[in-house]
């Protein structure tokens, strides 16, 4: 039994990893110590957040309130399924890209380090309070620091095109939040009266309807780091950053972030009955197809690897936001699921960019001719990640999208099977082929390497091999996922 109660366990999980930047900057001086603050607080916080789970999943309600601001608008936190499989990816793969942070920094000497783990620290503790905000206002107070934390490191090699990508990054996500995140989250609160996330949605059934559909619209556009076309330079622009950002915040947390605030207000603001006469839903569907093709079009044309892993990236949200507007529980089971499918199979393609850049100084897909015999466990990998994004047994990847597929057929969306298929061919088509060449092409220039540091393979193929397991183990996940929907809370 933990000394510590499951309520204080919920605020350590915010706070701690913002503590933890004092410890990095003292230690700033000596490598070792500073990075051995940050993995031992990363294995603190995982700690709690699977002492949550267990919690949650034993029936517990738990949540805190901070402070209120008026009646009615509170700082507050609460776990729910989604929130909690949120936190749980995110604790596991800070763990996880810490170890490949450090392979990759110390072998890349990278400067201003201490600076680097710092804002990685505060990310992350935005990212837990985005996982369990309890309402629409505490989660825009992390949902603006994560994209404040971030920028350092986006900017983190000082370049002009650094900096460049930087100003992007900023001013889309700035941008969209002040003029349509917030305008729909103050529009909710006048017509519904609460920010609160709950079960059915908050609006009342007598809504007009157009007022919902504007809502809903400035939401999905509103939450920028969704990346919804127009809305998603940001993230390519952000690919300047060092490959551990570009993995687990640009992979992971802060795409995430988006996603999984538009599933939320989804579920939990509209309501999923809601919606299905709101004529807007169905045209952002539309918008969130046309993504998919677009961004899946986009990275088969592009030769750079980083560049072509994010435009995959911008393809593969809108398959959460298009399964979650679909407004079936089954698609959005496949939305929640392919949260965790996108964060292990995206996360271990990046780190395998990574380690082939460290390695080989190579950042294009046509020089990766026959790199997979001198990068072997790097290569598998990325072809494990490949597979998962594609949507290939026995991935994870595959459940995700085949919920997905359940959805539209119960639905008779012909539209979303045509997207499912004609992405998952072009998914293929931009990742089939760097597989080939690596492991069956000659080298056009060779050149005396091996594998990236110990680290940085140790990462990868964890990475890897849980994109695998959890094909085989997903029981857990798709529990959470289910208790997504109204009238399957598990009891909260």
């Amino acid at each position: 039994m933990s000394f510590l109660s499951l309520d204080t366990m919920l605020q350590f999980s915010i706070v701690l990893p913002v503590l933890a930047t004092l410890g990095i900057v003292v230690a700033g001086r000596h490598p070792n110590l500073r990075e051995a603050v940050t993995i031992t607080t990363s294995l603190v916080l995982l700690y709690f957040v699977s002492s949550l789970y267990q919690g949650y999943e034993s029936g517990e309600t738990i949540s805190v309130q901070w402070w209120e601001l008026i009646p009615g608008l509170q700082v507050s936190f609460k776990i729910e399924a989604l929130g909690m499989m949120f936190a749980l990816i995110a604790s596991f793969l800070w763990l996880i890209t810490t170890v490949y942070a450090i392979g990759y920094m110390r072998r890349h000497n990278e400067q201003n380090q201490t600076r680097f783990y710092s804002c990685f620290a505060i990310a992350i503790g935005s990212v837990m309070g985005i996982a369990f905000a309890e309402n629409l206002f505490t989660l825009f107070i992390f949902y603006e620091i994560l994209t404040l934390s971030t920028y350092p490191l986006v900017t983190h090699s000082g370049t002009d095109e650094a900096r460049k990508g930087g100003r992007i990054y900023l001013g889309i996500l700035l941008s969209t939040s002040i003029a349509f995140f917030l305008l729909a989250i103050v529009s909710t609160w006048f017509v519904a009266g609460t920010l609160d996330f709950t079960a059915g949605g908050v609006f009342d059934a007598n809504v007009d309807l157009t007022v919902a559909g504007v809502i809903l619209v400035l939401f999905i556009f509103g939450i920028g780091k969704a990346s919804i076309m127009p809305f998603h330079r940001w993230l390519p622009a952000a690919m300047v950053a060092p490959t551990p950002v570009s993995a687990l915040l640009h992979a992971v947390a802060v795409v995430k972030a988006g996603v999984f605030t538009v599933v939320k207000v989804i579920v939990y603001i509209f309501g999923l009955d809601q919606l299905q006469n709101v004529s807007s839903s169905d045209w952002m569907l539309y918008l969130s197809g046309f993504t998919i093709i677009v961004g899946s079009i986009i990275a088969l044309r592009s030769d750079n690897l980083k560049r072509r892993l994010a435009y995959s990236t911008v393809s593969q949200l809108s398959y959460v936001i298009m399964a979650t507007l679909m407004l079936l529980p089954l698609s959005v089971t496949g939305a929640a699921l392919h949260i965790l499918a996108h964060a292990f199979g995206k996360i271990t393609l990046f780190f395998a960019a990574g380690s082939i850049y460290v390695a080989s100084h190579k950042t294009k897909v046509s020089q990766l001719n026959g790199i997979g015999r001198r990068m072997p466990w790097t290569m598998l990998a990325f072809a494990v990640g490949s597979l998962s994004i594609i949507g290939l047994p026995p991935t994870i990847g595959f459940i995700s999208k085949w919920y997905i597929v359940l959805g539209a057929m119960e639905a008779q969306q012909l539209f979303v099977i045509a997207v499912i298929i004609s992405s998952t061919l072009l998914n293929a088509s931009y990742f089939l082929p760097v597989i080939y060449a690596a492991f069956f092409k000659s080298e056009d220039q060779p050149v005396e390497h091996g594998e990236a540091p110990v680290l940085m393979v140790m990462a990868l193929t964890t990475t890897a091999a849980l994109t695998i397991l959890l094909f085989f183990y997903s029981d857990n996940a798709l529990e959470l996922a289910q208790q997504l929907l109204p009238g399957n809370s598990n009891g909260k």
